[in-house]
């Protein structure tokens, strides 16, 4: 039973199918070289022996005549006229003799000058005589013009010879009358060189198959040996050791490729597996804190309060935090709505220095309250296909944290420009700015730069804005850019494929170039 199994596990295995696929595809291979090398052995031996046969014809028309015996003879006779002391010549009328056949008109056999029936023993013995209508049709086909060139044909003989035969007619010089003859020709040597080819072939065949599928085998398991390096890593991959990567080939091929897909893939799966880490430690703490914050509120109000106006102040600190708790929540659940692609863009076309425009002069209040100057550059008219909810939750947080992060008598500008293949909108402030070692963070998740100055509560903000930033540019086929310099201010550029433009234009530019 378990032999059993284990044939069946090797057949169903990738490479006992290539070796198959491969011995199948050089038996259809080498049978069809076979055949197609026998075919054309068979035409050229063929034409060989039409040649030879067409030399015995044009030999036997210089040496056969058809006259009277002498001048008393009433019938016309068959006389070979050649040097019989001529051991050359001798021996060229005896092969054409060997095998010929000459009749009259009708049919029969005409005599020779001995007074013998013009037709050797090898040919009656082999191919007995030619019927007289075929002979007649021979002979009415030639006179017509119908079919003046000789007639071939392939016969056997009782013993299962095979003999060529040239039929055609000879004239009577004298009264021009026509007269058949046909010579044939044993193709028992023609006959064994193909034997002796196919037999070859028969004996090569299953031995190179043989050794083809041992080589099959043998470089099927060559070239599946990395598939098998990336199974069995695959195995070995664990949330604990996503680090493992597969060394490359160097050889440029598909497994290569496939190597490099996989290791890719790889990468992506640790990333995933680090950033739902750091996410499950950020909402762990940032949930915490709030139900801390309100746990210690009621126990304030269930053991040390008092008055009403202590539980009231306890209820309205611990409501504080439970709206803040509201807040993580729901920033949270648009977020992954967002990058689990739940959240579908509304795109419409609409002139975007209107949208920036509307911000900005709702931005103004609270700017003038932080005593910052807010101005804006654009053109009076920036079409874009963009969701216009988005692009405002864009600007919005962009806004918010310049004027947070800008001191007193700072100034915060926002300039839209219009471009053929782009749209940039840039706010940049001079207010605090970012370390560099902080840059690459920004975008993550309930990230906060230490040290900015902000105690914990409801006006620090989640640390959820520039993430959702991030989403929206990359939402729009888009990509953002950061500068800043510490105490000199920061710069966010967001560009955006122009009106008209497909994304295949900006994917480069969004692949290519980080976050930051």
């Amino acid at each position: 039973m378990f032999r059993r199994l284990h044939l069946r596990r090797i057949s169903r295995g990738l490479r006992f199918r290539l070796t198959a696929s491969y011995a199948l595809f050089f038996t259809v291979f080498l049978i069809g070289v076979a055949v197609l090398f026998r075919e054309r052995l068979d035409h050229i031996l063929q034409k060989q022996e039409q040649d030879a046969l067409n030399d015995q014809w044009a030999a036997m028309k210089g040496y056969l005549r058809i006259e009277k015996k002498h001048e008393i003879d009433p019938d016309e006779r068959a006389i070979w006229y050649y040097d019989d002391g001529d051991p050359d010549e001798t021996r060229i009328v005896l092969e054409i003799k060997n095998y010929s056949f000459v009749a009259d008109a009708s049919g029969k056999p005409i005599l020779d000058e001995n007074d013998q029936p013009a037709v050797s023993a090898g040919y009656t013995d082999s191919l007995g005589l030619d019927p007289p209508p075929v002979v007649q049709a021979t002979i009415n086909a030639a006179r017509s013009l119908k079919n003046p060139s000789p007639v071939w044909s392939t016969r056997w003989s009782a013993d299962g010879e095979r003999y060529l035969v040239r039929a055609g007619l000879v004239w009577d010089q004298r009264h021009q009358l026509p007269y058949y003859v046909a010579l044939g020709m044993p193709l028992s040597q023609y006959g064994n060189i193909l034997r002796g080819f196919t037999w070859i072939f028969i004996g090569v065949i299953p031995g190179a198959l043989v050794l083809g599928t041992f080589l099959g085998w043998f470089m099927a398991g060559r070239a599946l040996t990395p598939v098998l390096a990336v199974a069995q890593a695959a195995q070995r991959i664990s949330g604990s050791n996503l680090s493992l990567r597969i060394p490359n080939r160097e050889a440029g091929d598909e497994l290569d490729y496939l190597i490099l897909t996989f290791n890719r893939m790889i990468e992506r799966l640790e990333a995933s597996f680090q950033q739902m880490k750091q996410f499950s430690a950020d909402v762990s703490h940032e949930l915490r804190t709030p139900i801390t914050a309100i746990r210690g509120q009621l126990e304030v109000a269930l053991f040390t309060a008092k008055t009403t106006d202590q539980y009231r102040e306890a209820m309205f600190n611990a409501l504080q935090d439970v709206d803040r708790l509201s807040q993580i929540v729901r920033a949270l659940l648009l977020l992954s709505q967002a990058e689990s692609g739940q959240t579908i863009l509304q795109k419409s076309r609409l002139n975007l220095s209107e949208v920036v425009e509307d911000l900005v002069e709702q931005f103004q209040i609270p700017a003038e309250e932080a005593r910052i100057t807010l101005t804006s550059e654009m053109p009076p008219d920036c079409p874009a296909e963009v969701d216009r909810v988005q692009i405002e939750r864009m600007i919005t947080n962009l806004l918010s944290n310049a004027l947070k992060f800008t001191d007193k008598g700072g100034h915060v500008r926002v300039v839209l420009q219009s471009f053929p293949d782009r749209i940039e909108i840039v706010v940049e402030d001079d207010g605090r700015g970012i370390a560099p070692e902080f840059l690459p963070h920004i975008f993550d998740r309930f990230y906060r730069v230490p040290g900015s100055g902000t105690a914990p509560g409801p006006e620090q903000g989640l640390g959820l804005g520039l993430s959702f930033v991030a989403w929206i540019a990359k939402a729009h086929h888009g990509k953002i850019e950061v500068e800043s310099t510490p105490g000199k201010g920061t710069r966010f550029a967001i560009i955006l494929p122009a009106c008209g433009t497909g994304p295949e234009t900006m994917e480069l530019a969004v692949q290519s170039t980080t976050l930051v």
